[in-house]
């Protein structure tokens, strides 16, 4: 029966009936950082809360269930998940990314190229991608839809293409999660998430999720993390499970309020473009005048000017001197991220508050 459960079902009982014992309907809280061996040679299943912790365990089991996977691991930062999914990859491997990528991906993408470890090509478009794709690729890294121009790629088309060409495929799904999109079902080899985003969502909990179908990779990735140990404590990993219930019922409502602030957006003669998938709370937009932009910022009374995304409340950000400073102005202008851009998370206020804030800032 368990098995048939559809995912806003496995969402709202997310770590209900963990506790076999005592019936507590949630997951309780194991702080334990060491598990008492019942005799020599045996163990609970817990010996050391840094490779196994029960509260994390019962996490990373709905984390796999959402996502449609077998196996989950929970990690202390979106980042960390990332650095983890690419320790499973040889080092001189080629990896194929889109290039309109999160700053901090970038970020550690450089790193690793600059020492050695892998080397980075970049596709700006989805045509260029299938381009690229020779049997030289080992890997091809996707956000989709991107971070911040909001481009979106076929998964199925390009994990075929991969896998034909013999590399393997990771795609981060923050920006949709699962309710909109699970990768792994459309042939993806590897799934990650930014947790402190859109599945904890009240921009109280800093973690990361990798998800994957093939028990090789798994074991890879558990070893790599038990070494390393950018395992989520329990306690984020305790709100994240409280976090995930609501998810359906928050990536609703932002994509509801999401597509009013897009058509006031589009009407408004402030604005040159609006960089909208159609679903989902992420939206870009480009003002006309971008000397503007500094008195808009100081002007916005409902959103908050912060980093960051998919909370309850809505935030916009200027990713030129925030989330995507990294990236070498040149490079960030070559593929469309200009200074003129301004990116908003939706989230479930009144929508009519929300654009009434974005006219008056406009105005400023």
């Amino acid at each position: 029966m368990c098995d048939s459960l559809q995912l806003e079902t496995i969402l709202a009982q997310a770590g209900i009936r963990a506790d076999k014992e005592t019936g507590a309907l949630t997951t309780p809280l194991h702080f334990s950082t060491t598990y008492q061996h019942p005799e020599f040679g045996k163990s609970t299943g817990y010996d050391y809360t840094r490779t196994k912790n029960p509260t994390r365990a019962s996490l990373e089991k709905t984390l796999a269930a959402i996502e449609g996977a077998d196996y989950a691991l929970a990690t202390s930062s979106g980042m960390s998940a990332i650095v983890l999914a690419f320790s499973v990859f040889p080092v001189g491997s080629k990896v194929l990314a889109v290039r309109d990528l999160y700053g901090g991906s970038f970020r550690w993408f450089y790193q690793a190229e600059q020492e050695g470890r892998f080397q980075f090509i970049y596709a700006n478009s989805e045509e260029e991608l299938q381009s690229y794709l020779t049997e030289e690729i080992d890997v091809v890294y996707i956000e989709t839809p991107t971070n911040p121009l909001m481009v979106e790629f076929d998964l199925k088309k390009i994990a075929e293409l991969a896998h034909a060409k013999g590399a393997r495929v990771v795609v981060d799904n923050t920006f949709y999660s699962p309710i909109y999109q699970q990768p792994l079902k459309e042939g993806a080899d590897l799934v990650l998430h930014s947790a402190t985003k859109y599945l904890s969502g009240h921009n109280d909990v800093l973690a990361g999720a990798i998800m994957t179908n093939s028990l090789e990779i798994y074991e890879q990735l558990f070893y790599n993390l038990n070494t390393t140990g950018a395992v989520l404590s329990p306690f984020d990993s305790y709100l994240l499970l409280r976090g995930l219930k609501t998810l359906a019922l928050r990536m609703e409502r932002a994509t509801e309020n999401a597509q009013k602030v897009v058509a006031f957006l589009c009407t408004h003669p402030a604005v040159k473009e609006v960089l909208y998938p159609g679903t989902g709370g992420m939206i870009s937009f480009k003002i006309k005048d971008e000397t503007r932009i500094p008195n808009f910022l100081n002007a916005i009374q409902v959103f908050t000017f912060a980093e960051s995304l998919g909370g309850v409340e809505s935030l916009i950000t200027y990713p030129t001197t925030q989330t995507h400073a990294d990236i070498p102005a040149e490079v960030r202008h070559s593929y469309g991220l200009t200074d003129d851009l301004l990116r908003l998370s939706i989230g479930i206020e009144a929508s009519q508050d929300l654009i009434d804030d974005l006219a008056q800032a406009l105005e400023k």
